[in-house]
């Protein structure tokens, strides 16, 4: 009894995850639908070409079959009749090789009409691809699983709408074919026509399985495959080479570049094994068909049942049936592992997205400055607060300057004041309106940032400049008076093309900056925004000298007067000249005031200026 219920159990728990796997198999190619309309809107002429070629296609090969029975049995008649029929033969002749050159020509319109539609749909996918990135927030880039979809989408969306709609075309031109085949062959015999479909079924079968099994591998893997990516792009991009060839790194990462091949190969040979074997095996099955049929039409032939033009005509009909079944069954299969593939893209194309615009472009009362009060964050994922129960207020004309360890949360706090995060609680007010009701555009106008981590683009001088305000982003007398500003001007003067002069080495004729000289690109770069009145400098000369940094500071401060403005940084003779300053401890204010204040309190603040002003000594 207990064995009885066991296998009922098992029996019962098999036919649910045969029927998990259709509804799943069923639902993926809901995808197909979306694939035709994403090609038939990139290029609706081609994509009609490729319709009415394919529907040609699908219905030649079979009047090829009958005018050769055409032909066969004239000839037979010719050779018995006196008076054979010699330009009636001639005539089918030149039908059929009309037939087999509109044939041709279909072919080639339909490869031609593919070849186009590949360019264009490879240039729109990737399109997609990157306005989506465009309206991501910075906390999607800094999750792994994210990237994992990002790698997963870009790998194989560029051709599997394309592949997918090809397969789609192919089905419904292989299915006018088999139409016509089974038409044919059912004056010969109905149970000819069922052999013909039902040998092809086993191998159908285990290619969809081993098509999901592929996929499931290929989603698995992406961490390792963006592992190999950052490798080469470590081993072989000027920023990484400089230290893997000083630290004698090279033959470590290939090494584990090689480490991580070996592992996906190896599960590679493991499928294509599986699957090739068991397509032998299961392909034996069509093969003992064809022969059987192949027996049967013969004997017939033989017992006078058909003529000779007919039997030649039916074996034909049943070997290209049989490769026209075939050909279903696997277009059916790829489209079934396309799906699968286009579903990452839309997987990614349908990332949930918060709203981030408001309506308003300037709040109810400017001399309110920035407020924040309890503001928190924490990353996705994360168990502790990156920033806890923050609260600082900077009015127009103040200067204020962020001080404390790495990681205790400076940059963060800079990011949630330029809403590239939304604080997890609290409240961030500019001229007395929360963020949130800002338009996201006009609140950065509003903000000139410069990064410890600032770009370095491989553009001209005056681009890398522009990019700080991409509506003046070409305007060379903005270019010219933010590099005065900037300090930027003097060096830029002396350059070969001026601020036509392309930077970085990755384009011909690219010039290099030093460290200094790129600083005061990206300091002209935050003066672009000459309506901005919130300044933010993060750590950008963090590789100068005292002396240059409190130069530029000071140059600054000059420039920015009437404007609230935010300084980090880890020396002290440059902090202690901002009208208030916080000291950041874990995400925590742990101090807050002016230079003098903190310095009588003694404490954090105090500690470490006494410690850094002896090291000058």
């Amino acid at each position: 009894m207990a064995e009885s219920s066991l296998a009922k159990t098992n029996t019962t728990e098999a036919n649910d995850n045969d029927a998990g796997f259709l509804r799943r198999a069923l639902g993926v190619f809901a995808y197909s639908r979306r694939a035709l309309e994403l090609v038939w809107t990139t290029s609706r002429p081609l994509t009609l070409t490729l319709a009415v070629l394919t529907i040609l296609a699908g219905v030649l090969p079979a009047g090829i079959a009958w005018v050769g029975k055409l032909i066969v049995d004239a000839v037979v008649a010719a050779i018995d009749a006196s008076d054979p029929d010699i330009r009636g033969i001639i005539e089918l002749l030149a039908l059929e090789a009309g037939i087999v050159i509109a044939l041709a020509a279909c072919q080639r319109g339909i490869s031609a009409s593919q070849s186009l539609l590949r360019a264009l749909l490879g240039q729109r996918v990737n399109v997609m691809i990157l306005e989506k990135a465009l309206t991501l927030q910075l906390t999607h880039f800094e999750d792994s699983e994210f990237y994992d979809k990002l790698t997963q989408a870009r790998r194989e969306a560029s051709s599997r709408p394309l592949s997918l709609v090809k397969q789609t075309f192919g089905l419904v031109q292989n299915l006018l074919s088999l139409t016509s085949f089974a038409a044919l062959l059912l004056a010969f015999s109905p149970f000819a026509v069922l052999i013909l479909i039902l040998a092809g079924l086993p191998s159908f079968f285990a290619e969809a399985k081993f098509s999901g099994d592929a996929f499931r591998l290929f989603r698995w893997r992406s961490p390792d495959t963006r592992m190999q990516m950052y490798l080469e792009t470590v081993m072989a991009r000027e920023d990484g080479v400089k230290e893997v060839k000083l630290f004698q790194l090279g033959p470590r990462l290939l090494e584990r570049y090689r480490k991580i091949f070996r592992k996906l190969f190896a599960e590679d040979r493991r499928l294509t094994l599986r699957r090739d074997g068991w397509g032998f095996v299961l392909g034996l099955i069509s093969t003992a068909a064809f022969y059987g049929a192949y027996v049967w039409i013969v004997l017939a032939t033989v017992n006078g049942e058909i003529t000779l033009g007919a039997m030649t005509m039916y074996l034909v009909l049943f070997r290209q049936g049989q490769g026209t079944v075939a050909a279903i069954l696997t277009s059916i299969s790829g489209m079934y592992e396309d799906n699968l593939y286009v579903s990452n893209l839309y997987e990614y194309l349908e990332q949930p997205v918060l709203a981030q615009s408001g309506d308003y472009e300037e709040g109810p009362d400017p001399a309110r400055g920035l407020e924040l009060e309890n503001v928190s964050f924490r990353y996705p994922g994360a168990t502790s607060d990156a920033l806890s129960d923050l609260s600082l207020t900077l009015r127009p004309g103040e200067s204020l300057a962020i001080v404390g360890e790495n990681g205790s949360g400076k940059t963060t706090l800079i990011k949630l004041i330029t809403r590239l995060y939304e604080p997890t609680r609290g409240t961030i007010r500019l001229d007395g309106l929360e963020l949130a009701e800002w338009n996201v555009e006009a609140l950065r106008r509003r903000t000139g940032v410069i990064f410890q981590d600032f770009g370095r683009y491989q553009f001209s001088v005056g681009e890398n400049i522009g990019a700080g305000d991409v509506r003046f982003i070409d305007d060379k007398t903005r270019w010219s008076d933010a590099a005065e500003t900037g300090m930027a001007a003097p060096f830029i003067e002396d350059l070969p093309e001026g601020y036509e002069t392309q930077l970085g080495r990755w384009f011909k004729g690219g010039r290099e900056l030093s460290g200094g000289q790129w600083q005061k690109i990206a300091l002209s770069r935050a003066f672009m925004r000459s309506d901005a009145d919130i300044l933010v400098l993060d750590e950008p000369t963090a590789a100068m000298d005292a002396a240059a940094e409190a130069n530029i500071f000071e140059h600054f401060r000059t420039m920015s007067r009437d404007k609230m403005t935010i300084l980090i940084s880890h020396r002290f003779s440059t902090v202690r000249k901002a009208d208030q300053i916080i000291v950041l401890g874990e995400g925590r204010v742990l101090e807050q005031g002016n230079h003098e204040s903190l310095m009588a309190e003694d404490g954090q603040y105090a500690k470490l200026f006494r410690l850094q002003a002896e090291g000058y000594r």
